[in-house]
């Protein structure tokens, strides 16, 4: 269930990446195409936008299955690991689905000559970005099971035996 729940918010993840990350401007001479600001952060900005998002919606996944599943377990934490690898991938998908064309030159000549238009969502660092959301996950689980989580009852000890000496 959290494996599945995690992977249907990869849906929210790419909507979100796709309406926060910069875009990055391109523009045709009618030969070429162009970045339109050859110097902008752009390109690297939508890697990092995606990155944050997914570290949020790690630490957030973390933060409801502590709250509902207080007891904890293995398979929580793999779910959690697998969910938010599936929802990393589901969040690109959708993400560069839903954006701007992956035909440069047709969207150019579309668009016409000297006319700016959006260059395709991509991540540059795809494998890292994939991860950020399960290592999130991880972390805060981990620290928020150690501070809030349940607690081994601490053993009791027997109590000392008095040794009296022998009357003489």
């Amino acid at each position: 269930m959290v494996a599945a729940v995690s992977t249907v918010a990869g849906v929210a993840l790419g909507l979100l990446w796709l309406w926060l990350a910069p875009r990055v401007p391109l523009i045709s001479d009618g030969k070429a195409v162009f970045l339109r600001h050859s110097e902008g952060e752009s390109a690297i900005g939508a890697d990092g936008t995606f990155v944050l998002l997914a570290l949020a919606f790690g630490a957030v996944a973390a933060g409801l299955v502590l709250l509902f599943h207080r007891h904890g377990g293995v398979a929580l934490v793999l779910a959690l690991a697998v969910g938010g690898v599936l929802g990393s991938l589901l969040g690109w998908g959708v993400g560069t689905f839903l954006g701007p064309t992956h035909d440069v030159v047709g969207h150019a000549k579309a668009v016409g000559v000297n006319v700016e238009f959006d260059a395709p969502l991509k991540l540059e660092m795809w494998a890292g970005a994939m991860l950020a959301w399960p290592i999130a996950a991880m972390i805060v689980h981990l620290a928020l099971t150690a501070l809030f989580g349940p607690h081994d009852p601490e053993p009791e000890w027997p109590a000392p035996e008095t040794h009296t000496p022998p009357a003489p």
